[in-house]
This record gives structure tokens, sequence and C-alpha cells, in this order.
């Protein structure tokens, strides 16, 4: 297990960016669309670079683990977890624990989930595609 522990920088950069914007969103943003959907887009990307930032596992791994957490969280407010807790007084544990089920929300999840998996595709291509454009050029120079 140990060699799958790891620090990922740009994951742990990234991950605290999601994490800024959602806190954002939450205290200042009073909308229909972007505070229950956007936030809600975004929650799954900040579960899976939290996990890409301390656990070295693959992109569809991390984004089906992100992807069941929410649900997870979500099925637990259709059960009023946070009153079956007690913490309905609580400001912070109503707003991170969600206080009400929303089958749309499900859907954000999955589209946020959707979005990351293809950025991430996106992006390591492009990584992929640069380290070999750059051995053919280090090859070149050896030769």
């Amino acid at each position: 297990m140990k060699k799958h522990l790891r620090f990922n920088i740009r994951y742990g950069i990234l991950c605290l960016l999601f994490f800024c914007i959602e806190v954002y969103i939450a205290l200042y943003v009073k909308d229909a669309f972007v505070r229950p959907y956007v936030g809600d887009m975004l929650v799954v990307m900040l579960l899976y670079c939290g996990l890409q930032t301390f656990v070295k596992i693959s992109i569809l791994n991390a984004a089906v683990f992100a992807l069941i957490f929410a649900t997870i969280i979500e099925i637990l407010q259709y059960f009023n977890w946070v009153q079956l807790l007690h913490l309905e007084s609580n400001d912070i544990a109503r707003v991170v624990m969600g206080t009400s089920f929303e089958w749309l929300d499900l859907l954000a999840y999955a589209v946020g989930t959707v979005v990351m998996i293809v950025v991430e595709k996106i992006f390591l291509k492009k990584n992929q595609d640069e380290n070999v454009s750059l051995q053919m050029k280090n090859r070149r120079y050896f030769l």
C-alpha cells in the first residue's frame, strides 16, 4: 500500500482551488443554478483532486470513487442524516453535509465526473504527446 501513497502538488493546488470556489459559492452565491448544480459538479472534482493529491490511482478509479462518495452523501441527505446526528443547528455541518435530497444533484455529480475524466484524458494525451516529441528531439541530439 505504501507505494500507492504520494503527494502530488498539482492536484493539491487544484483541490485547494476547488475548495475555495466551493466556499465562495456557499457563502456568496444565492441563485437557483450555480449554487445547487455547478457547486455539485465542482464538489466531485474537489473529491477527485483530493484523492489524486495523496493516492496514486487511475483516473477512472478516482473518478468513480468520487462519484460514489458524493452519491452516498446525497442518499444520506434523503434520510435527513444531519438531523439524525443532531447537527441541524451547526451551520458548517449543514453546508458540508447537505440537508436536502435532490435527484438533479445526482445528475450534477455524474456530469462533474464525466467532465473531470474528459479533462484528464485530454490533459494526459497532451502531456504524452509532448513527452514523445521531447524524446524524439533528444534522440536526434544523441544519434
